[in-house]
C-alpha cells in the first residue's frame, strides 16, 4: 500500500445470488481526508462501506485498508475502525457514561475509566454524562454514538448516514467535529443524502447500480457533468415544468423553492426549448452554474438501484 493511502482497493465486488450490488469499484482514499459517498437508496453505498470495514465479505477485489488486506485481515481492520450506523443502537435506559463504559469493555480497553473520561471530554459530553440516553435529543444521541466510535482511538471512521433526522444546528456541529478529527489525521468515509454535507467533503463519490458514476472534488464533479442549467423565476415559472419536461435537450426539470431549474447537456437545444417563454410577462430566465444537486439529479435519472 502506498504510505499515504488509508484505503487502496481495486475491483471491489459484492453479489447477492445473481444480483451484483457493487460491481468492480476502485477506491483510493488518502489518509486524513473526508470522503462522501452519495447515491439513491439501494445504490450500493452501505454495502461498499461494510465491505471496507470488514463487516461484509467481498466476492472479488484486492487491496488494503489501513495497511491490512481487506479480504484476509478483516479482524485487524475492525480494531482500527469506528463504524457509526444509521440507527441509534445504544441502551436508552443507561446513562451516557454507562453506555460508553459498556462499549469500552467490549473493546477490551485496559483502562475503561480513563478511556471514557477522555472521550467524554473530547466530545463535550462531560456535563451530560449521567443523563439517560433515552432522554437525549437526536443531536446528543448522535454525539454519543460518535463518542462510542472514538473510544478505541480508531484510524478511520465509517459513518452511514449519521445525520438522518437530526436538526440543522446539530448537523453543523457534528460536521465541525468531523473536520476537527480529520485535521488530527483521522480518515472519514460518510454516506449522506444531504448536498450541503457532500459539499463539506474533500472528495465525493457518486454510486448508482453498484457503479461509480462520478468522483472528485465538488468542483470537478460539476465540471465533469457537462451540464448546462437555466433558472426560471417569477410569475408562472413553476407552471412551465410540465410543458418543458421531455422537450428536446431538456434532460430534467426540478423545483428549487419558487424557482425552476431546467438542465441538459445541449445548450443550443435548451435555448430553443425556452425561447417561447422568454417574453412571458413577469418571468425571468437566466443561465446559472449547475449546483451539485442538479448534477446528482441528472445522475439519478440514469436509473435506480436495488441494494443498500
Amino acid at each position: 500500500m502506498t504510505s499515504d493511502l488509508a484505503i487502496d482497493v481495486h475491483g471491489l465486488t459484492k453479489r447477492f445470488g445473481t444480483k451484483v450490488a457493487v460491481d468492480h469499484i476502485d477506491i483510493a482514499v488518502p489518509q486524513g481526508e473526508v470522503w462522501g459517498f452519495l447515491g439513491p437508496n439501494g445504490s450500493g453505498k452501505t454495502t461498499t462501506i461494510r465491505m471496507l470495514c470488514g463487516l461484509l465479505r467481498a466476492n472479488d477485489g484486492e487491496g488494503t485498508v489501513l495497511g491490512h488486506d481487506f479480504r484476509t485481515e478483516s479482524e485487524a481492520i475492525k480494531r482500527q475502525v469506528g463504524y457509526m450506523t444509521q440507527k441509534f443502537s445504544f441502551w436508552e435506559d443507561l446513562s451516557i457514561r454507562e453506555n460508553l463504559e459498556f462499549v469500552a469493555r467490549l473493546y477490551g480497553l485496559p483502562n475503561v475509566r480513563q478511556a471514557v473520561d477522555q472521550t467524554l471530554e473530547r466530545l463535550g459530553l462531560v456535563k451530560r454524562q449521567n443523563q439517560l440516553a433515552g432522554a437525549l435529543s437526536g443531536g446528543w444521541k448522535q454525539r454519543l454514538a460518535l463518542a462510542a466510535c472514538m473510544l478505541h482511538q480508531p484510524k478511520m471512521l465509517l459513518l452511514d448516514e449519521p445525520t438522518a433526522g437530526v436538526d440543522p444546528k446539530a448537523r453543523r456541529d457534528f460536521w465541525d467535529e468531523i473536520h476537527r478529527l480529520s485535521a488530527e489525521g483521522l480518515t472519514v468515509l460518510v454516506s449522506t443524502h444531504y448536498m450541503d454535507e457532500a459539499e463539506r467533503c474533500d472528495r465525493i463519490v457518486y454510486i448508482n447500480l453498484g457503479h461509480v458514476m462520478a468522483r472528485g472534488t465538488v468542483a470537478e464533479v460539476i465540471a465533469q457533468s457537462g451540464l448546462v442549467t437555466f433558472v426560471l423565476e417569477g410569475k408562472g415559472a413553476r407552471a412551465l415544468a410540465a410543458k418543458l419536461h421531455g422537450q428536446p435537450g431538456v434532460e430534467f426539470v426540478a423545483f428549487f423553492g419558487a424557482a425552476l431549474h431546467v438542465s441538459g447537456k445541449d445548450k443550443a437545444a435548451l435555448t430553443r426549448a425556452l425561447a417561447p417563454y422568454r417574453d412571458q410577462p413577469g418571468l425571468n430566465i437566466r443561465e446559472a452554474p449547475p449546483s451539485l444537486e442538479d448534477v446528482f439529479i441528472q445522475l439519478q435519472e440514469r436509473g435506480t438501484g436495488e441494494y443498500a
